[in-house]
């Protein structure tokens, strides 16, 4: 089914189906906003600390300690080594009350950092088979600090709040290591959400093409599902002064780059949504002299509706093992989905919309988005539950976005004055769906 699109948003982003957001929790709200502006200084010391000392998915053994720590400091049942890594806190309210989620994502990517900052990270790894740095280069350090920052906030104020308060400090949201199941999908198989049972979700993300103080939504599909393909090209060796008599894996891989990328450019109608098809890794051969009998390809499918995801498929399969055979080779074709589309809550994310203006400070500093090709595992938790995802501004204001270094890369950095909003938002939410009735 075909994911609601701007219709539906343009409405919501008038906001005449809900109340002001002045008058909805005034006074709850105003604490909370002034218990996260005291927040600030530890915000940004927990930041910078993980930011230093980063850890793969499944491996965040040392943040996850921390994280522990924290929350049975503020008297919160603590269960750990949830998904291998993961830490869940509870916090119980005043007044019995239905129960909100609130996630941070915790690990960090093979990735080298270059910012020449006295906190950078320095850690190595070594991963498929290469020597490489280990950096919270998509902001994960930023989340996992702000949400530490939202707990001690909302703990201040449990006793007005009216039911539960779940905790997720999520590992492994860029994936787990080879040959391990991780992460969100991992957490929901293990019943994060029961015990007790979660009614809504919310989570929220740096970026660093957004300017600080803004936040950043979209209803309905907001982020693309998110496939991994690989293609086995098999040929038949032959030294390489003989081309003759090989089934070159290596040229017949190289067509099959080439043709995949006609499967977007002329085979997808991409009026209807976006879509994305990127070959990332080519491994083959060990010596120039040699043409191998196997080459592997492996790359990331992008898609925002299961009809588009679902032809996308068939493209794939049909095009390498097509031009494998004009070449007198075969093609072996395997494609895992690793998250869903990102779905935001049509009525949650309208519910709670004055309550995103009430932690910006204003309706201006709310930008309903388009849909975007990145891609994120909250959207397990939103499968079970209505969930809704929000983008926090990391960026310097009056910084031009095209010039900031994207997520993902060496040079990620982001500006600290706006961590405060996300814990704000992330506390105001969670109060604001405890208090108000629906």
């Amino acid at each position: 089914m075909k994911l609601p699109y701007f219709p539906v948003a343009a409405c919501l982003l008038t906001g005449l189906a809900a109340a002001p957001a002045t008058a909805q929790n005034a006074a709850l709200d105003a604490r909370i906003a002034k218990l996260s502006a005291q927040e600030e200084a530890k915000v940004i010391a927990w930041r910078r600390d993980f930011h230093e000392h980063p850890e793969l998915g499944n491996l965040e053994t040392r943040t996850a300690g921390i994280v522990a720590a924290h929350l049975k400091s503020l008297g919160m049942e603590v269960q750990t080594g949830v998904a291998r890594t993961g830490v869940v806190g509870i916090l119980r309210g005043g007044k019995p009350g239905p129960v909100v989620a609130l996630r941070a994502d915790m690990d960090a990517l093979p990735v080298t950092e270059k910012n020449e900052l006295p906190f950078a990270s320095k850690a190595r790894t070594s991963y498929n088979g290469q020597e490489v740095g280990v950096m919270h280069a998509c902001g994960h350090d930023t989340h996992v600090a702000m949400l530490m920052g939202a707990a001690e906030v909302l703990s201040q104020v449990k006793k007005d709040l009216p039911g539960t308060i779940k905790f997720v400090f999520q590992p492994a949201e860029e994936g787990s290591l080879p040959g391990q199941e991780g992460g969100a999908r991992l957490m929901v198989k293990e019943g994060v959400l029961d015990n007790p049972k979660v009614d809504a979700i919310f989570g929220v993300h740096i970026n660093a093409q957004t300017e600080v103080g803004t936040l950043k939504y979209r209803p309905g599909g907001e982020m693309a599902a998110s496939d991994v393909f690989t293609i086995k090209v098999k040929g038949k060796s032959a030294h390489g002064a003989y081309p003759w008599l090989s089934v070159d894996p290596v040229v017949t891989a190289a067509q099959i780059i080439m043709g995949l990328q006609t499967i977007i450019s002329r085979q997808t109608e991409l009026t209807q949504d976006a879509a994305v098809l990127t070959v990332g890794m080519i491994h083959g051969g060990v010596r120039n002299n040699i043409i191998p009998e196997m080459v592997e390809l492996t790359g990331t499918i992008r898609t925002l509706n299961k009809d588009m995801q679902q032809k996308l498929w068939a493209d794939v399969r049909r095009t390498a093992t097509n031009i494998a055979a004009s070449a007198g080779a075969t093609a072996e074709v395997t494609i895992e989905n690793y998250a869903p589309v990102t779905n935001n809550d049509l009525p949650l994310t309208e519910r709670m919309l004055p309550s995103l203006r009430t932690a910006a400070g204003s309706a201006d500093k709310v930008v309903l988005q388009k849909a975007v090709t990145g891609a994120e595992d909250f959207a397990f938790f939103q499968e079970k539950v209505p969930g809704v995802f929000v983008f926090v501004g990391g960026m310097t204001k009056g910084t031009d976005p095209a010039t900031t270094a994207p997520h993902h890369t060496p040079g990620f950095r982001i500006d600290e004055s706006g961590l405060t909003l996300g814990v704000k938002t992330l506390a105001t939410l969670a109060a604001d769906y405890l208090t108000l009735k629906k």
